[in-house]
């Protein structure tokens, strides 16, 4: 009797232990969720023919919902400020329609054909353009100067411009096998054409009246929490993709004009293409340069190279100083190295795609830690005193009034 009364007594003591350190704590708890979560995903390529409908969907769709996703993004302001002038939302959509029209048969029949003889013109030479480029480099390098400087720097006798020509060939072989790609979805492309104006219309029609539904399928508990999340992501989306494409347009226009008024060939391509490479942070403008200084140096003269450099220089210090600042500013708050960091990842994961694409959902996950790391935060305990004690960084002025500025626009949208 003794003996069972002290086993009795030893696994209550283990249960107790056990319901306080285990059941009752909420970080171990957590910690179980997350595992939960992981198995869940570890088992998910056993089960990966359920999703098969959901991939052939987005295989068809996709593109055509992204595109107007962007161009919902691009005119919902201009059709809400419409809105508030009594003009009827319908009326507004079908006016700004038609003005796009407009707007495409203009450059369909100014400006395409002069970018056609100027794409293929950059074309048709451009193997000639690099293969001038790559010997005047070769010649450069044949100094004795050079030639011994470049022995000791990189340890080796084969000649650097070798090594620029086999990286150049490298280059060409991958952009040919890109090209065949791209000629490749030009169906695809062609039916996302088609279907993205219709799907558009609906979305300015009553996408904003989207988050209500969604809300109706949150449990009730959830909903506030949820909409704030919706509503941030939104926030963070819309500012980015408003805010690169008017730069990258500002940017394409600039660059335009700047060649036009010194001469250099192919001035409106080349304009369109450094616009388009812009949308990549960073990256983009390097990547741009690189066939503006071959065509400058090749196609032109030594001084044409010094033009180019004044435009980019022009070019540089409006886009940081008054375009960036007044469009797109710094509502994402990513730091410049993590910029960088998620565009090499994104770009050596997915591509072109995963290069446009990375820092909007680089935004948008980091939206969703944060909040979820906030729910941690108030369901632990565990950071209730908010004692630190290392030094506080100082905050500038600048940055308190781009923080005021986002908390501004959140309470506005509610």
């Amino acid at each position: 009797m003794l003996e069972h009364d002290k086993n009795k007594r030893a696994f209550s003591q283990a249960a107790s232990w056990f319901v306080k350190w285990v059941l009752n704590n909420k970080a171990v708890s957590v910690l179980i969720i997350v595992l939960l979560i992981l198995l869940n995903l570890l088992l998910l390529p056993k089960v990966s023919f359920i999703f098969q409908p959901f991939v052939a969907f987005f295989d068809v769709m996709g593109l055509p919902l992204i595109m107007a996703g962007v161009f919902y993004y691009l005119l919902n302001p201009l059709i809400d400020w419409m809105e508030t002038k009594n003009i009827p939302r319908t009326a507004s959509i079908s006016i700004v329609f038609i003005v796009i029209a407009g707007f495409l048969a203009w450059g369909i029949a100014t400006l395409i054909p002069i970018i056609r003889e100027q794409l293929m013109s950059l074309i048709d030479n451009w193997q000639d353009y690099l293969n001038t480029f790559i010997s005047q480099i070769d010649n450069f390098f044949q100094n004795d100067l050079l030639s011994r400087l470049q022995t000791q720097l990189m340890g080796g006798t084969e000649p650097l411009s070798t090594s620029i020509t086999g990286q150049t060939d490298t280059v060409m072989d991958s952009t040919v096998t890109g090209l065949g790609s791209v000629f490749g979805v030009l169906s695809t492309t062609l039916l996302a054409l088609i279907t993205t104006p219709f799907i558009l219309f609906y979305l300015l029609k009553d996408g904003h009246h989207l988050p209500y539904h969604i809300m109706k399928l949150v449990p009730s508990k959830m909903r506030e929490h949820s909409y704030l999340l919706l509503r941030e992501i939104n926030l963070q989306i819309s500012q980015y993709i408003r805010g690169q494409l008017l730069v990258a347009f500002f940017v394409g226009l600039m660059f335009w004009i700047g060649f036009s008024l010194i001469g250099l060939k192919y001035a409106l391509t080349l304009g369109i293409m450094a616009g388009a490479l812009n949308l990549i942070p960073f990256l983009g403008s390097f990547i741009a340069f690189i066939p503006i200084v071959i065509i400058a140096i090749v196609v032109h003269s030594p001084i044409m190279l010094v033009k180019v450099l004044v435009v980019f220089f022009i070019e540089q210090t409006l886009e940081g100083r008054v375009f960036q600042p007044l469009i797109l500013g710094s509502n994402l708050q990513i730091h410049p190295i993590t910029i960088i960091a998620v565009l090499l990842t994104a770009g050596n994961l997915f591509g072109v795609v995963g290069v446009i694409l990375g820092i909007p959902a680089y935004a948008v996950i980091k939206v969703i830690f944060s909040h979820l790391f906030s729910w941690y935060q108030r369901y632990t305990g565990l950071y209730d005193d908010p004692f630190n004690p290392a030094p506080k960084p100082p905050v500038s002025e600048k940055k308190k009034k781009k923080q005021l500025s986002l908390k501004r626009k959140l309470r506005q949208t509610k």
